[in-house]
């Protein structure tokens, strides 16, 4: 806990980073373990008598915290905890618990626990106690109540709506979890303790803040006095094994032609842009492309936070910041886009597109850096392009219609579009070729696109990518150059046979 300490009757608040001067201590002094730091208050401190060894009681085996169904928190528990946390900080020396590893302080901390719970008396189960314990180490050195959620690989989405709702996002589908914080103030405590780790912060002054967690996970944060009912939190994990094509493949997101016709446009250097809405795994996807980025290729990566995680040895990664607290010194996303143009990129990669850095990209992507790529927030490719119009109005170019549009088709090749179904699954719906003006109109084709054909009994959507008869794209002699025209012929004779 790292907002209000509640001790009964103390008045008394303790920050998460420092030491109370002087405070009641337990009954009794509480020792080191041989062979470590010193983590404990200054000698001399009397705490009662000379500590008598308590041997642990042996411990059934217990399933993975993650895994364990919590009892509900009830006002008792949150009083034993608040007075067994405000002894252990009492007792222990935090600047001396932070120089040990990550697994010798969650230990030390543990040791210390279980002798303030004997030496206050404290009635408790040996389950109840082991929930104790997990919730004081998760408090010190994680992120409190979210630690079993961020351990847990099958969670797509952590949503904390004020301290005592929280829902998660498992297989699609949006449920309410256990986990409640004990009060608002300590959901934004550690609200603070995650940007803070990016430098930024949350509060009544900047009470909106993007970062992101050591993963890559991203994170929102919305505080009062803008969030009424206390602090919201969202967390958009990423999976520990990253995602690639072939797996999307095994989850039915896309076929193995699919797949391959995705892996020769990321090879052969077409610009793409994602379009997709919130949640349809386009950060995902423009992860899996850029897996076919040769290895040689210096790319730099432009994001709002940074999430993007290139294996290539030759990455620039770039990111904006807010402004501070007197209003300056903000760098906005087209001011990454224009300074990397000068740091001699072969791609740039642009996690979101928002606004009018659109520009500069496709500025870009038109003047030598092919292979670009970004996503967009758009529900289909045309409302993509018509999106991309507007953005570059946004930023008060007085350009013609008409010039906007040839400048869109002489810089983008190709756009993938992503969708969250309705029964929660992920699909590419649709790989969409930009070839052309007619007059003033923007002519695309389709690649492949995903026909939904049903649902079965359990409400899941049955469908089914499809070629669309398209012999030679219009990016046939790229692929023909990079010695890619077989495979591409091969995966879109694929796809028709799977229309017939």
């Amino acid at each position: 806990m790292f907002g209000k300490r509640g001790n009964e009757g103390s008045g008394k608040s303790v920050s998460a980073g420092f030491a109370p001067a002087a405070a009641p201590a337990p009954a009794a002094t509480v020792m080191a373990r041989p062979g470590t730091p010193e983590i404990l208050a200054e000698p001399g401190r009397d705490l009662g008598g000379p500590r008598q060894p308590v041997a642990p009681p042996p411990l059934a085996p217990q399933p993975p915290a993650a895994a364990r169904k919590r009892a509900p928190r009830t006002e008792h528990y949150y009083d034993t905890k608040s007075q067994v946390f405000s002894a252990l900080i009492d007792t222990i020396d935090l600047s001396q618990l932070a120089k040990l590893d990550g697994e010798s302080a969650r230990e030390e901390i543990r040791d210390i626990v279980n002798d303030i719970i004997t030496i206050k008396n404290f009635a408790m189960s040996i389950s109840e106690q082991e929930e104790l314990l997990e919730d004081i180490c998760n408090d010190v050195l994680g992120y409190g109540p979210l630690e079993p959620l961020l351990a847990r690989d099958d969670i797509a989405d952590i949503m904390v709506n004020g301290s005592g709702q929280t829902f998660i996002e498992v297989g699609g589908k949006t449920i309410e979890s256990e986990i409640r914080f004990r009060d608002n103030a300590q959901l934004l405590s550690i609200c603070q303790r995650i940007v803070s780790q990016v430098g930024r912060r949350v509060d009544e002054s900047s009470p909106i803040c993007d970062a992101r967690l050591p993963d890559g996970s991203r994170v929102n944060v919305i505080a009062p006095p803008l969030a009424i009912d206390g602090p919201a939190l969202t967390i958009r994990k990423f999976k520990k094994d990253k995602l690639n094509l072939d797996q999307l493949v095994k989850f039915g997101a896309i076929t193995p032609e699919g797949a391959t016709l995705l892996q020769i446009i990321g090879r052969v250097r077409c610009n793409v842009v994602i379009s997709g809405g919130t949640g349809s795994g386009k950060t995902t996807l423009l992860n899996c492309l850029t897996r076919y980025i040769d290895a040689h290729e210096r790319v730099i990566t432009c994001e709002d936070t940074a999430e993007l995680q290139l294996q290539q040895p030759h990455v620039v990664r770039l990111e904006t910041r807010p402004p501070n607290i007197e209003g300056e010194g903000e760098i906005t996303m087209r001011d990454l886009v224009k300074n990397c143009l000068r740091m001699r990129p072969e791609r740039i990669i642009v996690g979101e597109v928002r606004g009018p850095e659109v520009f500069d990209l496709l500025q870009a992507m038109n003047t030598g850096h092919d292979g670009s790529m970004g996503t967009i927030h758009a529900n289909t490719p045309r409302e993509c392009l018509s999106r991309m119009e507007s953005m570059i109005a946004m930023g008060g170019y007085t350009l013609p219609a008409k010039t906007v549009r040839e400048i869109i088709v002489g810089s983008i090749d190709v756009i993938v579009q992503a969708a969250r179904l309705r029964d929660g699954s992920r699909r590419i719906t649709q790989i969409t070729e930009v070839i052309g003006m007619e007059g003033d109109v923007i002519v695309t084709q389709d690649l492949m696109r995903y026909e939904i054909d049903g649902e079965d009994a359990n409400g899941r959507l049955i469908g089914r990518h499809v070629g669309t008869g398209i012999v030679k794209p219009h990016f046939w002699d790229r692929a023909r150059y990079f010695n890619e025209d077989k495979r591409l012929a091969a995966a879109l004779d694929a796809m028709d046979k799977a229309r017939d």
